[in-house]
């Protein structure tokens, strides 16, 4: 006999289960709001501030190679949140979300404190937790990301 004893698995709460359909309708809730407010905050910078317009912007704030980094972010957030809408190429396109919002969390926003209100790093903070979520866990059940995996796992079981 061994001595050795298998840990008692306790279940979790109903609805908690990191497979339920709760935990999928709440990861694509959050991912289609979280990729409209990049699309359109990319779409902002592109449509009515312009590209030259948000670059003046950058180099104001300081924004290192503001010439370069301005069309750089706006095409990165307006296309990028379309993806994440879609659940397309989602953890490459929120780990360069996660990392734009830091840079400008550390460029921009952390002298002026915490909150949004006064320029803070309230909104930016959050938004880059929010993408460092779908760059580890991926896009979930309901996305194009899922449909192509499991397409290919069909056609290499074929």
């Amino acid at each position: 006999m061994s001595t050795t004893q298998t840990p008692q698995r306790t279940a979790a709460p109903a609805g908690f289960s990191a497979d339920s359909s709760a935990a999928t309708l709440g990861l694509t809730v959050l991912r289609v709001v979280l990729g409209a407010t990049f699309l359109l905050h990319g779409w902002q910078k592109v449509t009515e501030w312009t590209i030259a317009g948000t670059q003046a912007s950058f180099a104001q704030m300081g924004v290192p190679a503001a010439e370069l980094a301005a069309p750089a972010v706006a095409v990165l957030e307006l296309v990028g949140g379309l993806l994440l809408v879609l659940g397309l190429g989602t953890r490459v396109v929120a780990v360069l979300l996660a990392l734009t919002m830091l840079g400008a969390l550390v460029l921009v926003h952390l002298p002026a404190g915490f909150f949004a209100a006064d320029g803070g790093v309230e909104l930016v903070l959050l938004l880059a937790a929010a993408a460092a979520l779908f760059a580890l866990a991926g896009a979930g059940r309901w996305s194009l990301d899922h449909l192509i995996a499991a397409k290919r796992r069909s056609a290499a079981r074929a």
